[in-house]
């Protein structure tokens, strides 16, 4: 019996020496990474019975490059105009949206100014990261800058929104996020970002362990895989439940949510959503054309997109596309040179 009590109480030395160790390893990696990490702050003007009024909102980001490039998310500067970068010694920039998309909530800033001596943060491969895996989001929840959350990959999924071609992949996570974290990274321990912070689900307002950041690679085919075609629109993919709702001829298709001004989605004439509204507790936007098919390939899955991104991508200049859509209750074939 004393022989057990011996091995028990040593084993607890030992769980709380590695314990003690493991902590001891996060603050150092937190001391590596947060030079990286910066506060957003932005204004938005509004004309109001010819008056302007301005309102003030919170985010956070990332550093990605030492020409000062910054990841954040794209819900925190899509109507902001005017954008302040703060970084951790307190100095702040002004910075401009070089690229964005809704659909998988991300944003690529530039500084107006490039001080000397920022610390870039590596953006690794979320591919490789697991279930399970610890990982470590900084950020400025209700203002609290440079706050460090700690927790574990919950689940990889999927959100149904199009952005580039590819289904928008997101990393849930049990770590606490609350307004403010929007745009910081989500790190793995090796010190790499291998998401940004997007959006909680929640019924109280706050954090209550179901928060979501948009994947690395996700973010890579986004923002820096570019692509014509498949850039100037984002969509979300209706399965076979929504499509239903929407009455198409075809099990599933393509919601187009936005089109870009001047991109080849808006020359060859696809028209976006106009009435933003809650379906089956998602926000999207109503009204916009439906795609069934492009080049006589139907969007029936999502591993379809796949195969129309590969036929797409083999075009030539001047090759014909041919893109089958539903619009208000009519099936129409819109065509364009590539």
């Amino acid at each position: 019996m004393i022989k057990k009590m011996k091995l028990s109480f040593g084993f607890i030395l030992l769980l709380c020496f590695s314990t003690a160790l493991n902590a001891q390893d996060l603050s150092s990696l937190f001391g590596q990474l947060d030079e990286s990490v910066v506060t957003i702050e932005v204004v938005e003007y509004k004309v109001q019975n010819q008056q302007v009024t301005s309102s003030g909102g919170l985010g956070s980001g990332v550093i990605i490059s030492k020409e000062g490039l910054i990841l954040t998310a794209a819900h925190v500067v899509e109507s902001a105009n005017e954008i302040s970068v703060k970084l951790q010694n307190g100095i702040a920039f002004s910075a401009d949206v070089i690229s964005s998309s809704k659909a998988a909530d991300v944003a690529l800033l530039k500084l107006r100014t490039i001080p000397t001596g920022l610390q870039p943060a590596v953006i690794g491969d979320s591919n490789k990261s697991k279930v399970g895996e610890q990982i470590l989001v900084i950020g400025a929840p209700r203002g609290l800058e440079h706050s460090l959350s700690v927790g574990h990959i919950s689940r990889k999924v999927d959100k149904n929104m199009i952005a580039n071609g590819e289904m928008a992949g997101f990393i849930q996570t049990d770590a606490s996020i609350n307004q403010g974290n929007s745009g910081g990274p989500m790190f793995n321990v090796k010190g790499e970002v291998i998401g940004i912070v997007s959006f909680i689900l929640t019924n109280s307002g706050g954090f209550e362990g179901l928060g979501f950041a948009v994947d690395t690679n996700t973010i890579k085919k986004v923002l820096f895989d570019v692509n014509s075609f498949w850039t100037g629109f984002d969509g979300l993919f209706l399965n076979e439940g929504l499509a239903g709702i929407f009455n198409t001829p075809q099990k599933s298709g393509v919601l187009i949510q936005r089109v870009l001004p001047n991109s080849f989605a808006d020359k060859i004439g696809l028209k976006p959503g106009v009435i933003q509204a809650e379906i089956l507790g998602q926000k999207l936007w109503l009204g916009g054309d439906i795609i069934l098919s492009i080049q006589g390939l139907s969007c029936n899955s999502p591993h379809d997109l796949g195969s129309i991104k590969k036929q797409i991508e083999s075009l030539n200049e001047g090759d014909k596309v041919l893109i089958k859509v539903l619009r208000k209750g009519k099936v129409l074939t819109l065509e364009a040179n590539f």
